[in-house]
């Protein structure tokens, strides 16, 4: 890209317009020393002294979004609990409109993990998938939503949030926009109809088996594309970059990555920038190498992160 399209996309983030729906989750990090081994099992003992909450799942996507200046809103369900309030709270600091749905019946999603030395020692997970009332409702609001917004991004981590995608697609197909899908599961067909999706190798390999060579990773993608009717179709590949399949073309973006830290909700950071690059008007192969260069610097940070304009910009 030249400086004067970088110059002017920059200038059109703002004017963005997404709305990201799918599992929204709060991340707790307890960070602590170890200095010694556990008498009862061989485990480190972690002395805990410091404590940090962030969004997590759909929610992270929601942060990355509004992290570039995009217009944010995020639709989801959390329970009527402390958690639940907590993701509220972040939101608010984020600058992110919140469609939160509370769940009395449930409780939030939580991921807990435990650092010590840098080091990720543990993850315990709190979940309990939204009762069916509450899915419809979510529904009816997604509905509503739709003219307020210009690209809907479907985060979907099989917590059950987005039993309802196929009706999502639908509905937002019609109305015209910009539909992104991080896909999940054994079964692509609910995300039929999407403008572009996003797996990652071991949920493309899940869908289509397994490859031997590019030429038949190209043919069985391009099959699958065609199959769901789908725009494009972005492979996201880790420590190979990552490839992206439309009608028109086969691109390969090698990875931009100096340094692995922590991959932690990279796949956020990456169908959330497309998506904001996308809805500045940025054209779908900028908005891959701007995408990809975003997942190269957030997984430098530790746990999910975010990325600035400064960083993303800087060094075009």
């Amino acid at each position: 890209m030249t400086n004067s399209i970088t110059n002017s996309i920059v200038d059109s983030l703002n004017a963005a317009r997404l709305l990201i729906t799918g599992d929204v989750m709060l991340d707790r990090y307890w960070f602590g020393e170890v200095n010694r081994i556990s008498p009862e099992a061989p485990v480190p003992i972690v002395r805990v002294e410091r404590r940090e909450e962030r969004l997590g799942g759909a929610a992270n996507v929601a942060r990355n979004a509004a992290a570039l200046g995009a217009q944010t809103g995020l639709l989801g369900v959390v329970g009527a609990d402390e958690a639940g309030d907590n993701v509220e709270s972040l939101l608010a600091h984020s600058s992110i409109k919140s469609y939160l749905n509370r769940d009395v019946s449930i409780s939030t999603i939580i991921k807990l993990r435990v650092i010590g030395r840098q080091q990720q020692l543990l993850r315990v997970d709190f979940e309990n998938p939204p009762t069916d009332a509450v899915l419809r409702d979510k529904l009816t609001q997604f509905n509503a939503l739709l003219p307020h917004y210009d690209v809907i991004v479907l985060s979907d981590y099989a917590k059950g949030s987005l039993v309802n995608v196929a009706t999502m697609i639908a509905a937002a197909k019609q109305a015209g926009k910009c539909i992104l899908v991080d896909p999940k599961g054994d079964d692509f067909s609910c995300y039929a109809g999407a403008t572009v999706l996003t797996p990652n190798k071991s949920e493309m390999r899940r869908i289509v088996g397994s490859w031997s060579s590019e030429e038949q990773l190209t043919s069985k993608s391009q099959q699958l594309r065609t199959s769901l009717g789908l725009e494009a179709l972005l492979l996201t590949r880790s420590e190979e970059g990552m490839t992206l399949y439309t009608e028109q073309e086969v691109m390969h973006v090698p990875t931009m990555a100096r340094e692995v830290f922590d991959v932690s909700g990279a796949g956020d950071t990456v169908i959330a920038t497309l998506a904001v690059m996308l809805g500045a008007g940025m054209a779908i192969g900028d908005a891959v190498v701007t995408a990809n260069r975003a997942g190269g610097i957030v997984v430098g940070k530790l746990g999910t992160a975010t990325v600035t304009k400064a960083e993303l910009f800087s060094a075009t």
